[in-house]
């Protein structure tokens, strides 16, 4: 199925110009937008709660954050870049009495608008561009000249010019640079969330945890195991990042090639499929949403006694004494 990529020179910022653009939030992503679309020429204003750390960082970073409110009824682009489980009650109270027909609502994850925890009313064009990468990541390669990959997203288009609009704040924040993969809400939630889930946070640290454990149990040095599982997997992931498998298995030892080859499968293997299958399913028959928001509903019980397990994990401790040893690395401990 072909798919359309769009690049700076599909891009028309002019559609932005004279516009006044709100970012919702200061967070992980709302910082990185807010300074990348302020320094393409874009006048910028941002929500965040008073007397927060990222209220602060808003100051320090030369802005004077507002109320949403009055935000969203300045701003003819409105960016909702705050957490998915907060979205639903700042629209309900701020946002929705305050969104006059002709003007745009953007996100940057479509969780909210896809499973309808958010319904937009007529006359308001709605779009999505989502970053595939952390903000800290899309500010940096901005300020470094680059850009990271987009996709983009119309799930209103009363205007006529959503798209127009969608590819401009895009290109403003340097997604354009890199490109623009064009697709829908639905696709962007469901493959977002079974990414996250299957491989790139839930998949990756049980396979970590369980190799780690496995080693421990077996009577090998923590510490050991920890590099074997924990520590050189930045190594392999640079190789992907760079050339793919193949590129990663041409620069491995052959020893470790013939073992990714032979031993791979058996690790993950067909009852792992059928998992991923299932865990597909509840995302795309929203089991996994409705779930998500029941816990968040109830203050998070599930989510903050299997965090508290992980944080006192071994892998954990073991890990924070060796990276105080390791000074090269800028060790983020929270």
């Amino acid at each position: 199925m072909a798919v359309n990529m769009y690049y700076d020179k599909d891009a028309d910022l002019a559609n932005l110009k004279g516009k006044k653009i709100g970012v919702l939030g200061y967070g992980s992503q709302g910082h990185a937008h807010a300074q990348n679309l302020r320094e393409s020429g874009m006048e910028v204003m941002v929500a965040e709660l008073p007397d927060t750390a990222n209220y602060k960082l808003a100051c320090e970073h030369k802005f004077k954050p507002l109320a949403v409110a009055e935000v969203v009824k300045g701003a003819d682009l409105i960016l909702m870049t705050l957490p998915d489980e907060i979205q639903p009650w700042v629209y309900k109270n701020d946002i929705h009495h305050n969104l006059k027909a002709g003007k745009t609502l953007g996100f940057t994850h479509g969780f909210n608008i896809h499973f309808g925890q958010i319904v937009p009313p007529d006359g308001v064009d709605v779009i999505m561009i989502a970053p595939k990468g952390p903000g800290h990541l899309l500010r940096s390669e901005y300020v470094g000249g680059g850009g990271v990959p987009c996709l983009v997203a119309v799930e209103k288009d009363h205007s006529g010019k959503a798209l127009q609009t969608a590819l401009a704040w895009g290109s403003g924040i340097g997604g354009g640079r890199a490109g623009i993969l064009e697709t829908t809400f639905k696709d962007e939630t469901e493959t977002d969330l079974f990414g996250e889930q299957v491989v790139l946070c839930g998949g990756v640290t049980e396979l970590i945890k369980a190799a780690f454990e496995t080693l421990v149990e077996a009577g090998y040095p923590p510490e050991l195991c920890f590099f074997e599982c924990m520590h050189e997997l930045k190594l392999i992931v640079d190789l992907f990042y760079q050339g793919g498998i193949s590129y990663m298995r041409y620069s491995v030892s052959n020893t470790a090639e013939y073992g990714d080859l032979t031993r791979g499968p058996r690790v993950i293997n067909e009852e792992s499929r059928k998992e991923m299958k299932k865990i597909l399913h509840e995302i795309v028959t929203g089991q996994f949403a409705k779930e998500f928001i029941l816990e968040n509903s109830a203050n998070r019980p599930v989510f903050n006694a299997l965090y508290k397990r992980d944080y006192h994990h071994q892998i954990e401790v073991v890990g924070r004494k060796l990276r105080r040893m390791m000074k090269w690395i800028d060790s983020k401990e929270v």
